[in-house]
């Protein structure tokens, strides 16, 4: 085949089609392109998303190589990019899950359980980060129905209607895990509210 290649782009003065080898760079080139924009576009939601179910930096880094594998060589296209960012959602949280099913009967410990040496930073700094954290902790502390709700609502926009379509729950038991959610957050967080009204 290459050698009929050659002879055809040599009869033709070299000026024939592009040659295989430089189909397959502009192929590459492609790949490469939609790949940095599926990083640049989602890598941060589905590290978020995934965290908010698994606690853990590692795996949820396994899940967003994953993710964007998957998206990347899946052969359909998408209707719209609200489509495509409602995918790469649901495919998120099913791989967190699966990965949560398939550790289930295993013991392990996270690598974030282990402490790491912090630079000393300025006390505002410390401090705000460390209120920041304390909410955060305080989210993830909830159970996932909540967590999973209040996440998508306020730290990825999603209404009520998305949110039910992406989790497959109906729209009240969404509004309800939203109620519940932030019922449980209000007393743990009036400290921290009072903290930073200071």
């Amino acid at each position: 085949m290459e050698a009929w290649n050659a002879s055809a782009a040599r009869r033709a003065g070299g000026g024939g089609a592009p040659s295989h080898d430089a189909l397959r760079g502009t192929a590459r080139t492609s790949i490469e392109a939609e790949a940095n924009r599926l990083v640049e576009t989602y890598a941060d939601t589905i590290l978020r998303v995934s965290y908010t179910y698994l606690h853990s930096t590692q795996d949820a880094e396994d899940i967003c190589q994953e993710v964007l594998l998957k998206a990347l060589n899946r052969a359909e296209r998408f209707e719209s990019a609200e489509h495509e960012r409602a995918w790469i959602i649901r495919v998120t949280i099913n791989a967190a899950k699966d990965l949560i099913r398939r550790q289930s009967g295993r013991a392990t410990v996270a690598l974030d359980d282990i402490a790491e040496p912090v630079a000393p930073t300025r006390a505002t700094e410390y401090e705000l980060e460390a209120r920041s954290e304390s909410v955060l902790e305080r989210v993830m502390a909830l159970p996932l129905e909540y967590r999973e709700a209040i996440y998508l609502h306020y730290y990825e926009g999603y209404s009520i209607k998305q949110i039910a379509a992406i989790v497959h729950a109906s729209e009240s038991a969404v509004a309800t895990r939203l109620s519940r959610g932030r019922s449980k957050l209000r007393p743990a967080l009036e400290g921290v509210r009072h903290e930073l009204d200071l």
